[in-house]
């Protein structure tokens, strides 16, 4: 039987509808406006298991009080260059792009400004921030891990204890900025979760099971007594690799901000590493994208295994996503739809807009 296609609308509808979810749950209108608006564009970018996706998950979180509604961050330390914070589990994609904001502005005094933001709540696609620094010219390096998470066993060991430790870095070219975003493990929690749901396995194997044997098997993340755990970056024989990186973003986020395993957190939320940089407080942003253009121009030269696909720079494919979805719509899967609907129907939204194009 063929899988439910997914279908199309308007990215300023589906923008408005999240905008009004989330203000019907209790958000101040100006950061549901900022969550509907990120979560859109991660689907604009092709990233749907962070996008729309995430709209009834935060829904919940707000209505049993995982996620903040009201107040504001606490600054724990501040010395210009770098910057401290404490969230109060507020929207994590609100919390970042008011950090980028706030770094922004002290790029051109400083040249480098970095943060640390301890018990933000989720804070959904990197990309999707660091995208904001590339815009404006500037290198971005975004790194998050979920201090009540454990979903990945370190090399060699069978017992789950880190979250995938996402790691973004971006820059710009003089064509599409470069976005990179990957984490310590092979794939995601949220992917697993969609594909054990579907009852599929993955067409590699992943995942180790709880004797720390690879498998293909999606439930044994959460399914199975003991539980599995996901495969590290590098798999069988290289994970040492992806060890190295999950303790990297661990130091860079729980260390740094002073909030992190050893506090037992049991709610869902983020340790969150942020640096900025101005290339022209180095050799100056001319030289820098004259140099990234270049090393650009040479990966996309090179000759690739199949002629039908050639080598491509991260973020390309991002970029022609979000030209095809402002051309053409936004796909939208079953089970998404089907959540929004329910969302508003529960919150007493109009839904109007989920009437395709």
């Amino acid at each position: 039987m063929a899988e439910p296609q997914p279908r199309y609308f308007q990215a300023d509808a589906l923008t408005a509808l999240a905008t009004d979810l989330f203000a019907a749950a209790g958000l101040p209108s100006s950061r549901a406006a900022c969550v509907a608006r990120l979560l859109v564009l991660t689907d604009m970018m092709g990233r749907s298991t962070h996008g729309l996706a995430q709209c009834k998950p935060y829904l919940d979180q707000l209505e049993q009080g995982g996620m903040s509604a009201s107040g504001d961050y606490t600054v724990i330390k501040d010395t210009g260059p770098t910057v401290v914070w404490d969230g109060n589990y507020l929207p994590g994609l609100w919390l970042v792009e008011t950090a980028l904001q706030t770094g922004f502005e002290r790029l051109p005094q400083h040249g480098v400004v970095t943060f640390s933001i301890r018990r933000s709540h989720h804070i959904g696609c990197l990309a999707a921030l660091v995208k904001q620094a590339t815009d404006r010219g500037y290198y971005a390096m975004l790194l998050s891990s979920g201090p009540h998470g454990k979903y990945v066993a370190p090399y060699g060991g069978t017992v789950p204890l880190f979250s995938p430790n996402p790691i973004a870095i971006g820059y710009p070219t003089a064509q599409s900025p470069v976005l990179v975003d990957t984490c310590a493990s092979i794939t995601t929690v949220s992917m697993t979760r969609e594909k054990a749901q579907a009852g599929g396995l993955f067409d590699q194997a992943w995942l180790l099971d709880p004797q720390g044997k690879p498998t293909h098997d999606p439930r044994y993340l959460e399914q199975t007594t003991p539980r599995g755990s996901l495969m590290l970056l590098g798999g069988v024989e290289a994970g040492h690799k992806g060890f190295g990186l999950a303790l990297m973003v661990e130091a860079l986020t729980q260390g740094l901000s002073g909030f992190g395993r050893k506090d037992a957190p049991d709610r869902w939320g983020a340790s969150v590493y942020l640096q900025l940089i101005d290339p022209d407080a180095f050799a100056g942003r001319e030289s820098f994208v004259e140099q990234m253009e270049f090393l650009a121009q040479e990966c996309r030269a090179n000759p690739p295994i199949d002629p039908d696909k050639p080598v491509r720079l991260p973020g390309e494919k991002a970029d022609k996503n979000i030209a095809h979805a402002r051309k053409h719509g936004i796909p939208v899967s079953p089970s998404t739809l089907q959540a929004l609907r329910d969302c508003a129907a529960r919150l007493k939204v109009d839904d109007k807009a989920l009437v395709p194009r």
